[in-house]
């Protein structure tokens, strides 16, 4: 009974978010109430929601003070010379700012936090897709897989807890899943690749100069009557073909493209919070920042604790410059830890009632006992629906070792089990259960529900080509 009811309370609050019926922090509060009632347990949903809180707490003053700790190191300038980067490769095509999406996503996903990478991410290419009309699900999504893919790193979590679980060495895990995971890495640029030529299709191309016409155009078109805009028009088509015909026309245009790139910028170049004189404090500080981090030489909600006090004094010496800069922040970090703190009532009521454990059990009980040889591959697909419906920790360290055991009883090692449970892992940075998902859809202002519906289906692609390279070159 406890099977069932798992499954249907995890149906129930992806069925209502996706039809827009409840807002996500409602859904994750109401539901496993409701089904804790369901269960003959209701007497100690108030036990449950504060073991989900205890547990989740960390979590929510790390985002709290790295939403902060970023947010200032963006408001500085520290990020502008990565958007100008982005911005010069990508222009105004659609197709090369999703990729440049995937990329960005990639590299910053190297420091192995996943609410880090989506806060330098979305604060990057945000700008860039409203000003171009682009489909923001795309952007959340690109970079959702792409940061699903660096999270097997091994100070990422997943290849930790694997290893942990099954009493195994992280490295012996991850270094032979390289080839495979680099596999699931191009794919998801293959992907951003095609998802950009369907929003080119939609959008077309534009040159950064018709970007800011139309702007212009829009800002004044209730104040101007547009007489003459298309002779205009003309006019200039007719001035490009005059300049393409001659030898010199060249250079021109390429002076009037970096001047058009000069002025389409996304962070506003003259904002009065850049702090030029302090720009290698703060690159250095960011780097000592995920050094720590990396390290582990202390906990992470400690360390952007401190750097967030420290960033905002050395930048910002005075109070109310301070208080300013905390109240730009305050949407952002009230809806993220609001987030966190609704998701800890759906966890701690899916581990307290013991649903989890009946799923899992219920999961390992079907398989089919010639699939016994192939428990590797079991797993990997396992991965997916798995890490998506619970939290790794619950995979890793109550779903593992049974089905390591199972593999164990038919010649398949450990750490055959190990890589196969870490396929999962593009679809798992999208689950309801990850607070860093929150982060990437408050910041980017997209629904939660129209995220999953975009991203389930390509996330999972993207898992079972990893699947598929790991058995190809018989890592898994």
């Amino acid at each position: 009974m406890l099977t069932i009811l798992g499954f249907a309370m995890i149906a129930t609050f992806l069925v209502l978010i996706m039809m827009k019926k409840m807002s996500p922090i409602a859904a994750l509060v109401l539901i496993p109430a409701l089904f804790c009632v369901f269960v003959g347990k209701g007497a100690k949903l108030g036990d449950y929601v504060i073991e989900g809180v205890t547990s989740l707490a960390p979590t929510a003053a790390m985002l709290m003070f790295a939403i902060v700790y970023f947010g200032v190191m963006i408001d500085v300038g520290l990020f502008d010379p990565i958007v100008r980067g982005i911005l010069k490769f990508a222009k105004a095509d659609p197709m090369r700012i999703v990729v440049g999406t995937a990329i960005l996503a990639a590299i910053v996903s190297l420091d192995g936090d996943g609410s880090t990478t989506f806060m330098i991410t979305v604060s990057a290419m945000y700008p860039l897709y409203k000003r171009l009309k682009m489909s923001l699900v795309v952007m959340t999504g690109v970079a959702a897989m792409a940061n699903g893919v660096m999270n097997t790193l091994p100070w990422g979590g997943p290849t930790a807890r694997a290893a942990t679980a099954l009493k195994l060495d992280a490295s012996d895990i991850f270094v032979p899943m390289i080839p495979a995971l680099l596999v699931g890495l191009l794919g998801v640029f293959v992907l951003s690749y095609f998802l950009g030529l369907r929003e080119r299709k939609r959008l077309g191309v534009l040159t950064l100069g018709e970007v800011l016409a139309e702007e212009k155009v829009e800002e004044k078109e209730s104040e101007t009557v547009l007489v003459g805009a298309g002779s205009g028009a003309s006019g200039a088509s007719g001035t490009d073909k005059a300049t393409g015909g001659a030898g010199s026309g060249t250079d021109a245009e390429d002076e009037d493209e970096d001047d058009d790139e000069e002025r389409f910028q996304v962070l506003d170049p003259n904002r009065a919070t850049l702090r030029p004189k302090l720009y290698w404090f703060n690159a250095l500080l960011t780097v000592t920042l995920l050094t720590c981090m990396i390290m582990e030489w202390l906990p992470i909600p400690v360390l952007f604790l401190l750097g967030a006090a420290l960033a905002l004094t050395v930048n910002f010496p005075h109070i109310p410059d301070q208080k300013a800069r905390l109240a730009a922040h305050a949407d952002n970090v009230l809806n993220v830890s609001g987030m966190v703190f609704a998701a800890a009532v759906f966890t701690g009521v899916l581990q307290g009632t013991g649903m989890v454990d009946h799923m899992a059990r219920w999961m390992v009980d079907v398989i089919p006992e010639g699939m016994g040889p192939h428990m590797a591959l079991v797993t990997g697909i396992l991965s997916l629906p798995l890490t998506y419906f619970m939290s790794n920790d619950g995979f890793y360290f109550g779903v593992l070792p049974v089905l390591a055991e199972a593999g164990a009883a038919h010649g398949v090692t450990p750490l055959e089990m190990a890589r196969a449970s870490l396929v999962g892992q593009p679809l798992h940075m999208s689950s309801p259960l990850v607070p860093a998902v929150y982060v990437l859809v408050g910041m980017a202002k997209v629904e939660f529900g129209d995220h999953t519906k975009f991203v389930v289906k390509w996330a999972a692609l993207t898992c079972l080509i990893i699947l598929a390279a790991g058995m190809l070159f018989g890592i898994i």
